[in-house]
């Protein structure tokens, strides 16, 4: 089965667990053709099996904003016609699976037709498709898919919530490749053995509520040592700069910026703080427990999917900020009780095991294909 895969390139949760699914696939047999406008971040092109097809977007005078839409769904038509793609699989409503429609509709003149398998990964409801310019074309995106999936039971209630849907969506959650986490390193060759280290990763946007982190790890600095290892890059990592300046504690906090280690790190971390306001799954916090890494979270959309209170970690409401900073103190004080949350988190990603949850992918394209491997 050859498969088109529509993402973000980014280091956002839903470009990498689209490009985790197509590497996946295509070491099961499957011939796997990524299509967009930058090759994806974690996409590395060693098999003869996954290729990658930029999306060109002429920047013409008449526009006064680059058309990708245009652009993609052209680009799709092309890509279909050429590899002969059986299925189209595009990860966000809007624009991706708005662009595969209308490519869908210039095939079928052609009297091609290839099947569109969208995934709804949070923003593209939450916050881009609740604003009423879109709505419209977020539903007729879902409606007209072939298949619907989403990365929580969270999301598939905002989604039936928010906007008027005909279509069944599936839940079908992320995935974490265990492989990767395999065994704690030593960290004293990087920080002080005696220090604790918690860790925040994100795209340092303001439903993250970044400036929470620092104040719960202010909180925890106080009476444990430890130090706080911040990955990744976004509109709020200026201002957390700042505060940690203003708190004091800029010696003991590291902003690494984006990275492709996001796993090794999390190898040698204590706790994992996640604090947002909006979250429509938690990769990052399946990421740290797959690295026997404790959350500390809050209790908002697919996150108690995710993180179970008392076992994998602990949950707040949200901006309970002293809750946060008292459950890691009691964590991270007893090497008993922190070990306990350790196995536990092991435990509960192995629910998301890769290997688990891709073939529920394969399922929804054997449904939708007359082709087999």
């Amino acid at each position: 089965m050859i498969i088109g895969i529509v993402c973000y390139p980014t280091f956002g949760g839903s470009g990498v667990l689209a490009t985790e699914l197509g590497i996946e696939l295509s070491k099961k047999g499957y011939e796997i053709h990524f299509i967009t406008y930058n090759q994806p971040v974690k996409l590395e092109l060693y098999s003869n099996k996954v290729h990658f097809h930029e999306v060109d977007v002429p920047n013409y005078p008449l526009f006064h904003y680059p058309p990708y839409e245009l652009a993609l769904s052209s680009r799709l038509v092309e890509i279909v016609k050429k590899y002969k793609i059986d299925i189209l699989h595009v990860h966000y409503a809007i624009p991706h699976a708005y662009a595969a429609l209308m490519a869908k509709q210039m095939l079928k003149a052609q009297n091609i037709d290839v099947p569109v398998v969208t995934t709804l990964h949070g923003t593209d409801i939450t916050l881009v498709g609740s604003n009423p310019s879109y709505k419209t074309a977020v539903e007729f995106s879902i409606n007209n898919s072939d298949y619907v999936t989403a990365v929580s039971e969270s999301l598939k209630t905002d989604t039936l919530s928010l906007f008027n849907i005909d279509k069944s969506i599936q839940v079908i959650p992320n995935f974490v490749n265990l492989e990767k986490y395999n065994g704690n390193p030593s960290k004293k060759n990087l920080f002080n053995k005696n220090h604790k280290i918690i860790t925040h990763v994100s795209n340092f946007r303001k439903v993250k509520r970044i400036m929470d982190v620092l104040e719960i790890f202010n909180g925890i600095q106080k009476q444990v040592p430890s130090k706080l290892l911040m990955i990744g890059e976004g509109p709020e990592k200026n201002k957390a700069e700042k505060k940690a300046r203003k708190l004091g504690i800029k010696d003991k906090v590291i902003f690494f910026g984006k990275s492709d280690e996001t796993n090794k790190i999390l190898s040698f971390s204590d706790l994992f703080i996640l604090p947002s306001e909006i979250e429509s799954f938690g990769l990052s916090a399946l990421e740290a427990m797959a690295a026997n890494v404790p959350v500390i979270s809050t209790n908002t959309g697919g996150i108690p999917e995710v993180n179970i209170d008392n076992f994998s970690g602990l949950m707040s409401n949200i901006g309970d900020v002293e809750k946060m900073i008292n459950d890691s103190i009691m964590i991270l004080s007893n090497q008993n009780i922190m070990e306990k949350f350790k196995i536990n988190a092991r435990k509960r990603a192995e629910d998301f095991d890769v290997h688990k949850i891709v073939p529920l992918y394969e399922e929804v394209y054997k449904g939708l294909s007359y082709y087999t491997l």
